[in-house]
């Protein structure tokens, strides 16, 4: 399943969710309550997505994988 961006990209699977209910609206790995920003503090840390998938085991390879294609099209999208 692909979901539009609004700008009419696309990405597969939605794996990111932000609802003011949980964590004030934080965006979160779908089906988690672990933010998507932890990925990025342990990517920037040098740590391995295997660190990361090991301390946070509701969140999937594929998961993490599909967040870091979205950021990769949102990023390559507002360089030009």
């Amino acid at each position: 399943m692909l979901n539009k961006y609004a700008d009419g990209g696309y990405m597969e699977n939605k794996v990111i969710h932000s609802d003011p209910e949980i964590m004030g609206g934080t965006p979160v790995f779908l089906g988690t309550r672990v933010p998507v920003s932890f990925l990025f503090d342990y990517l920037e840390a040098g740590e391995t997505i295997e660190s990361f998938l090991e301390s946070y085991p509701s969140v999937t390879r594929k998961m993490v994988t599909s967040a870091l294609k979205a950021a990769s099209y949102l990023v390559c999208q507002n360089v030009h």
